[in-house]
C-alpha cells in the first residue's frame, strides 16, 4: 500500500503541489527519503522518528520509502516533516487515508511530537482553496492561514492531537484570522523643521503614486525626508496587505503569525548586487525590492548603482517595453526614491 499525502514547495510566493508517497515494504529496516531532498528534508528522518517516538509508536521494522513527486524538482524547508509523518501514519493504519486525502498538510515536528510554525502558510491556504482542500497547518500558523479564504483547517500543536482529532477522541477548533496591530512606523515628517518645498514634494508624490528623485549636497535631508515617506502614505487596502503579507509568510517574517496593515521600508547600499535587489525565489526576505513591494525603495547615490542593478529593477516594476522606474498598475502605490549629490 502507498499513501498519499497533498502538501507544496514554493517557489518564491508561488506554490508547487507535492505528492509525499509512502511505502512501507518488507526487507531489512531502512528509511529512505528520494525526490531531491535538501538538507533539512533529509533530516526529517530522524525528526519524525522521535515524534512518533513521543506519542508511543515506533516505526516498523520494515523498508521505508518515501517519494517527493515531481522527483526532478528539489525540495526545500521543514515544512515536509508533518506530512511524512502523516503519510507513515496512515501507511501504519493509524490514520484515515481517504479523510486525509482532502487536506494540503504542511508543519515542522519537534523531537517531542509538538508542530512547529513554518514559513508560507498564507500561499498554502490560497492554493488549498483553489485545489477545494482543506489544510492542516501548525498552531501558530492558523491565525495567519485563516485569510487565504473558506476552507476547512486544522491547527494542532502536536502529533497527538492531529490523530485523536481524526479518532474523533479530540475536536480541533478552527482557528481565528489574526491581524496584528503594528505601532506608527518609523520617524514622523512633522519632526522635521524647515524644508516645505520638499514636504509638499514628499505630499505629492505620495498622493500621486509618484516616483521622486532629490538631488542635493550629502546632508541636505534627503534620507531624512525619505524616511519619513511611509508614514504619509495611506494604510494598505486589504489587496495590498494580502500582497505583501504572502511575501512576508513565506519570508518569515509575519510577526506573531498574523496579517500587518504596516508598509515595508528599503534603502538598498549602492554597493547591492542585481540578483540581492530582485532575486527572490530562494531567499524572498533578501530581495530588496521584491519585499518593497506596495511601499518604499529608497536607493542613497543612485549614479553608483550599476547598470544591470536598475535594468532589473526595471524589468521588476515595470513591463519590458519600459526602460523607467515607477508604480506599476496593480501596485499604484510602489514608491522608488533615488537621491545623489549634484
Amino acid at each position: 500500500m502507498v499513501a498519499h499525502i497533498n502538501t507544496l514547495a514554493f517557489q518564491g510566493v508561488d506554490v508547487l503541489e507535492v505528492d509525499v508517497q509512502v511505502h512501507i515494504a518488507s526487507g531489512l529496516p531502512a528509511f529512505a527519503i528520494v525526490g531531491l531532498p535538501d538538507k533539512a528534508v533529509a533530516e526529517s528522518r530522524e525528526r519524525v522518528r522521535s515524534a512518533l517516538v513521543a506519542m508511543g509508536l515506533a516505526l516498523p521494522p520494515k523498508r521505508i520509502t518515501v517519494n517527493l513527486a515531481p522527483a526532478d524538482v528539489v525540495k526545500e524547508g521543514s515544512h515536509f516533516d508533518l506530512p511524512i509523518a502523516v503519510g507513515l501514519l496512515v501507511a501504519m493504519g493509524v490514520l484515515p487515508g481517504d479523510e486525509i486525502a482532502g487536506f494540503t498538510v504542511l508543519g515542522e515536528l519537534a523531537l517531542d511530537g509538538a508542530v512547529a510554525r513554518v514559513p508560507g502558510a498564507l500561499p498554502a491556504a490560497i492554493a488549498a482553496v483553489a485545489a477545494e482542500r482543506g489544510l492542516i497547518c501548525p498552531v501558530a500558523s492558523g491565525g495567519e492561514a485563516a485569510w487565504g479564504g473558506e476552507l476547512e483547517i486544522l491547527a494542532p500543536a502536536t502529533l497527538l492531537t492531529l490523530v485523536n482529532h481524526f479518532k474523533g477522541t479530540q475536536v480541533l477548533s478552527p482557528p481565528e484570522p489574526l491581524l496584528v496591530e503594528s505601532a506608527p512606523q518609523g520617524p514622523d515628517l512633522c519632526d522635521i523643521k524647515g524644508q516645505e518645498t520638499a514636504k509638499r514634494a514628499l505630499e505629492v508624490a505620495a498622493a500621486g503614486g509618484h516616483n521622486l528623485l532629490m538631488n542635493g549636497p550629502p546632508g541636505a535631508g534627503k534620507s531624512m525626508l525619505a524616511a519619513r515617506l511611509p508614514g504619509v502614505l495611506p494604510p494598505m487596502d486589504a489587496v495590498e496587505t494580502l500582497d505583501v503579507s504572502m511575501i512576508h509568510s513565506v519570508a518569515g517574517l509575519l510577526a506573531e503569525g498574523g496579517l500587518t496593515r504596516q508598509r515595508p521600508f528599503r534603502d538598498p547600499h549602492h554597493s547591492t548586487s542585481a540578483a540581492a535587489m530582485v532575486v527572490a525565489a530562494r531567499a524572498p526576505s533578501r530581495a530588496r525590492s521584491h519585499s518593497a513591494t506596495t511601499a518604499c525603495c529608497f536607493s542613497t547615490n543612485c549614479r553608483n548603482f550599476p547598470a544591470p542593478c536598475w535594468k532589473a529593477c526595471a524589468s521588476r516594476w515595470r513591463p519590458a517595453a519600459s526602460p523607467w522606474l515607477g508604480p506599476t498598475a496593480t501596485s499604484p502605490t510602489r514608491r522608488a526614491f533615488s537621491s545623489s549629490p549634484p
